[in-house]
């Protein structure tokens, strides 16, 4: 495996010419803004690149791919992953492509090395960051499309600027978004300001059968695929549902189990400064960063929640 700089990666996609860019399952706005400026990018540069479609992509954030994307890898590609700490985290219909990953940018602290180069950061907020820095190397400019993308990449992922992995590089980042877009209200707006009907009852259901643990510090909660399903929940609905179980006063981790159609579960983790959601999750076999962090668990929700809530009191 090639560790590489950023200074090295630009040198490296420097020397390429066709290039298809990867994002995760369920892509959420870093994974996405990431793809979509650093496709630009290569683009302002003359190079032929484009993101490969991901079927996982929602409403949310479909826009900022309008136009970038080709629906297979061509022969020849330079494939580029962003975001994805694993090859567990690819889509479905990805994963028969994954060793023929060329390059991998990455920010998670706990993760997997499976390309050959990669660039991994655990001190950045959000994969965009890295991006950023890689395309200044290569002398890109932000327009205004690059930026709006940029600033979802890194607002996501550092809660609006409110969560403890924002840095004052994140400042830096969405300072130069901010002079290029002049249009960052509509974006927060959008993204921070705006719940579907949807949301708002997954929220309450949260409330309600919220489990508190360690007289209140854990919090664990579980939405079963039938809930989903009657209520006719979206992804959008759900995009990152696990975090509001955190923001209920008192609690330090926070815990969200979700069912899937085939019954098995996902594992999100939110913790504040001082709990380890990495840790919690690696012990189901996932990763990700202290503040954030997921694993898919084999096994029913009910028995998978008994699990989950065991390692939280030990981790306590």
């Amino acid at each position: 495996m090639g560790s590489l700089t950023r200074k090295e990666t630009a040198e490296y996609l420097l020397s390429r010419d066709h290039i298809t860019i990867m994002t995760h399952r369920r892509p959420d706005g870093d994974t996405i803004g990431s793809a979509a400026v650093l496709c630009m990018g290569l683009r302002q540069l003359g190079k032929e690149a484009a993101v490969l479609e991901n079927p996982e992509v929602t409403e949310k954030y479909i826009h900022l791919h309008q136009g970038l994307t080709k629906p297979c890898i061509t022969e020849g590609d330079t494939i580029v992953c962003v975001d994805v700490a694993s090859a567990g985290m690819l889509p479905e219909a990805f994963l028969p492509m994954q060793d023929w990953i060329d390059l991998r940018i990455d920010h998670h602290g706990v993760a997997s090395s499976f390309t050959p180069n990669e660039l991994v950061d655990p001190e950045a907020a959000a994969c965009g960051e890295i991006v950023y820095d890689v395309l200044k190397e290569m002398g890109v400019e932000l327009d205004i499309p690059m930026a709006n993308a940029l600033y979802t990449a890194v607002s996501t992922d550092t809660g609006c600027f409110r969560y403890a992995n924002t840095t004052p590089h994140s400042f830096l980042v969405a300072a130069e978004c901010a002079r290029v877009s002049g249009d960052l209200y509509r974006i927060n707006q959008a993204l921070f300001e705006t719940n579907t009907l949807g949301r708002l009852r997954i929220q309450g259901y949260l409330v309600e059968k919220a489990r508190f643990l360690a007289e209140g510090k854990i919090v664990l909660c579980t939405i079963p695929y039938a809930v989903e399903q009657e209520w006719g929940l979206t992804e959008d609905d759900l995009d990152n549902i696990s975090g509001f179980p955190r923001t209920i006063e008192g609690v330090k981790i926070a815990a969200t189990l979700r069912e899937n159609a085939e019954g098995k579960v996902k594992l999100s983790v939110r913790a504040v400064p001082g709990y380890d959601a990495a840790e919690l999750c690696a012990r189901f076999g996932g990763g990700g960063h202290k503040g954030a962090a997921g694993a898919n668990m084999d096994m029913p929700l009910q028995e998978a929640a008994e699990a989950v809530a065991e390692a939280m009191l030990e981790l306590a």
